[in-house]
């Protein structure tokens, strides 16, 4: 196994987390704050800044021992192996708390445009929210396709956010005076014990601007020497923040009777928007425009910090089963999980569209007296509650893994266990009671609904678990001098990856492969995939003997047409429980050119997600069992994407000799027109041995048929367009052909490119359908 490398020393990791707790929060609820319990807010600020401490702790501990991507989902689930549903509990809510807390940064975000930066014309016209869901998909966008600061680059950001805050701080200082600012703010204490409910309430709320510390025990993986650096980069971070945040409401606590003509309560009441239109005062409007794009800039950089974190834990989840396989996959150009990122993506966006477009204190629905304003406020308590209960479950997470696993090496030891996580779970509860109620009683709701469908789902087992190699990668036939082969995947060489189940297959499959691969430029490498399929119930291991005697087999086999294949052989085992999984993860690892495989009758799902979803272009090989030397090939005049991408196959047949014959059918009786033949004799040049056959039939796949038995032919036809409907309007022509080519012993290749496949595929598949019984109707 190659070991991750860990390129982010101490300053990198405490601007990370530093990075990621200034952001929306201090933005946002200095104002209310200040407004609710004066000075006071301090206090309140560091009862947060305590409770998530402890909780800080706790992360410490585990990432020196769990030195790896995941933060709390990651060490529950490694310390609660066996608790399913609990873990999957705690992954489903943080990534809601994750998604959530870059909801309140973007939708905060929103605020601010509106009030300091749109046009007053472009914001009258555009409803609340607008901006910042555009925002969540432009950053979604960047992190799909691999976007990210590197080490320097977050020190540097890091640096202007705090420089951004100290210019406010020293405005507010000059303003008023050292002498004066320090009078006004300790003369603006009230009584804690008339204000405790409300010093608990703003800590509440304040809690989700130190939830930073979670991003640099997230990047554990990445980060050098992690069980020392990871506990003083969050310790310094949680201080730092702590002190600036301070200074911060001092500055608030000292903003001017009147600003703008409109009195002190009114702005700070506005909550959060209030600090931009106090920098006003404090610096005039130049410094107004330098908070504003520092706020701006610092709550899109912290959201991007927590839509990376989201994503990360629902690749994890992924991985384990707890959510679909699809979000751990990696794009292949990319590098990131994009199937997650996507998701969080667009939670990001429903929440921002939820909250603040539809009933938010500016929404479109904010004027129907029946329906409840949501806001900023409730939206803070939503992702406020999806982190504090995760973390206590944390808390309780140490307790158990102390006790339980004592001789684990642990590079940082919480203190004082099980007594402080005991105390950080009755601080988390207390601070969830004092959220905002219909934030939290959404919360819950969501939770509990994402929990119900887990449980009707019954999840899936852990990639891991899927696929488990018997037999490691051989080489069979080497076409290199002294025995030697380049692996597959080599970007060099056109590799061609066959998957067997049937061992009668494997010669036939891997002499077509050869054909096939030779087409390309250079020696081709041929994979021979040995798949065992375990059922369910099954123990995989007593499987591998088999899959063993198998792959001795299937070397014989090989070894037996070495002259006849110009290409290098190579064979793998595998025992899976999952084998459309494992053919695809294979392909993706790899880096194949082609997938080749025979036609699963017995499971026709296989084939219909390879088809879906492989990386590269996918050929289904059915009908005759004999070899397929492709000295003849039979083509339909079909269209579409699959049939376009196999003319490139044929084009290239045609260039060293092979005869191609293309099939005219004029479909009498069925739909009245036959298609085009121009745009598929084109791809052809005039010195190949192309022949059109003009026919007519009301069977078009019994036609195709006939014509490439009638010249001894392979033919070759593209995928079908119409899976989805097939079975209540039109059939499939390709399912048909498949079908009689088994019957008439005519072997068939159905080519798919992947160009069709994912989700933009399926949406042209079930559109083309309609489009095509149109066109039937319009003659």
């Amino acid at each position: 196994m190659v070991e991750r490398t860990r390129t982010l020393g101490f300053r990198v990791a405490f601007a990370l987390g530093l990075g990621t707790m200034i952001a929306a929060g201090i933005f946002s609820l200095s104002g209310k704050a200040v407004h609710l319990i004066g000075s006071s807010a301090v206090i309140a600020f560091v009862i947060a800044a305590l409770v998530a401490s402890i909780t800080a702790a706790a992360y410490s501990e585990f990432a020196s021992i769990y030195s790896e991507n995941g933060g709390g989902y990651l060490f529950t689930s490694r310390t609660f192996e066996e608790q399913d549903l609990l873990t999957y509990a705690i992954g489903a809510s943080l990534f809601l708390g994750y998604t959530g807390t870059t909801a309140f940064y973007l939708a905060t975000m929103d605020e601010w445009f509106f009030l300091f930066i749109l046009p007053e014309w472009v914001g009258s016209a555009l409803p609340h929210g607008t901006v910042g869901i555009t925002a969540a998909v432009l950053l979604g966008t960047l992190n799909a396709r691999g976007t990210e600061e590197s080490g320097t680059f977050q020190v540097i950001v890091t640096g202007a956010k705090v420089a951004v805050l100290l210019v406010f701080i020293g405005g507010a200082i000059n303003f008023a005076g050292p002498a004066e600012a320090t009078t006004t703010f300790t003369g603006d204490f009230g009584s804690l014990t008339g204000q405790s409910t409300d010093i608990l309430s703003v800590a509440a709320l304040a809690f989700i601007t130190f939830f930073g510390f979670s991003a640099i025990a997230a990047s554990a993986g990445e980060i050098i020497d992690p069980k020392n650096t990871v506990p003083k980069a969050i310790a310094a971070s949680i201080v730092t923040v702590t002190v600036l945040y301070t200074f911060v409401i001092i500055a608030m606590v000292n903003t001017p009777a009147t600003i703008a003509g409109r009195p002190r309560a009114e702005v700070l009441q506005a909550g959060e928007t209030a600090m931009g239109e106090v920098a006003a005062a404090f610096l005039g409007p130049v410094g107004q425009l330098l908070i504003v794009a520092g706020a701006v800039f610092s709550m899109v950089s912290a959201s991007n910090a927590s839509i990376l974190a989201a994503s990360g834990i629902g690749s994890l989840m992924g991985r384990q089963g707890h959510a679909p396989r699809k979000f751990s996959r990696i794009h292949p150009d990319y590098g990131t999980p994009f199937y997650s990122v996507g998701s969080a993506t667009a939670v990001i966006a429903g929440l921002i569209l939820v909250f603040m477009t539809l009933f938010g204190h500016n929404g479109v629905l904010g004027a129907i007296e029946a329906v409840p304003e949501l806001g900023l406020d409730p939206l803070t308590g939503f992702a406020t509650f999806n982190l504090l209960v995760p973390l206590s479950v944390v808390n309780v997470t140490l307790i158990y893994s102390r006790r339980n696993e004592p001789n684990l090496t642990r590079g940082f030891e919480m203190p004082l266990v099980p007594y402080l996580p005991v105390v950080g779970v009755l601080a988390n509860v207390a601070l969830v009671t004092q959220l905002p109620t219909l934030g939290v009683i959404i919360g819950v709701g969501l939770t509990l609904l994402v929990v119900g469908a887990y449980v009707l789902w019954g999840g899936a087992p852990e990639a891991e678990e899927l696929v488990q190699r018997a037999a490691g990668e051989r080489q069979v036939v080497s076409s290199i001098g002294g025995g030697e082969v380049r692996p597959a995947g080599d970007e060099d060489r056109f590799t061609v990856l066959v998957p067997i189940n049937r061992l009668e297959r494997a010669t036939d499959h891997a002499r077509l492969a050869s054909r096939i691969g030779a087409l390309y430029e250079g020696t081709p490498v041929v994979k021979v995939l040995n798949i065992v399929n375990v059922p369910d119930q099954a123990d995989s291991t007593a499987f591998l003997d088999t899959a063993e005697e198998r792959m001795d087999r299937l070397e014989d086999e090989l070894a037996g047409i070495e002259g006849e294949v110009a290409a290098d052989l190579l064979a793998e085992g595998h025992v899976s429980r999952d084998v459309a999984f494992d053919i695809l993860q294979t392909a993706r690892d790899d880096g194949v050119d082609r997938i080749l495989m025979g036609i699963p009758e017995e499971n026709p799902h296989i084939t219909e997600q390879v088809e879906y979803e492989a990386p590269c272009d996918t050929l289904f090989v059915g009908g005759g069992d004999r070899p397929a030397d492709l000295a003849r090939l039979t083509i339909g005049a079909g269209g579409g994407p699959h049939h376009n991408a196999l003319l490139d196959l044929a084009e290239r047949l045609g260039d060293e000799g092979s005869r191609i014959d293309v099939v005219s059918v004029d479909p009498e009786g069925e739909s009245g027109v036959a298609e085009d033949v121009e745009p598929t004799l084109s791809v052809f040049d005039d010195d190949e041995d192309v022949h059109v056959h003009e026919v007519t039939s009301d069977n078009i796949a019994g036609a195709l048929i006939d014509e490439a038995a009638k010249h001894d032919a392979v033919l070759a036809i593209g995928a079908t367009r119409t899976r989805l409907l097939r079975q209540w309007v039109f059939g499939s022509t390709t399912d048909r052909a498949v079908s009689l080519a088994e019957e008439r012993d005519v072997p068939v290749i159905v080519y798919a490119t992947a160009a069709a496949g994912g989700m933009r595929g399926r949406l042209g598949e079930a559109l083309f359908a309609p489009y095509r019984y149109l066109r039937k109707l319009l003659g």
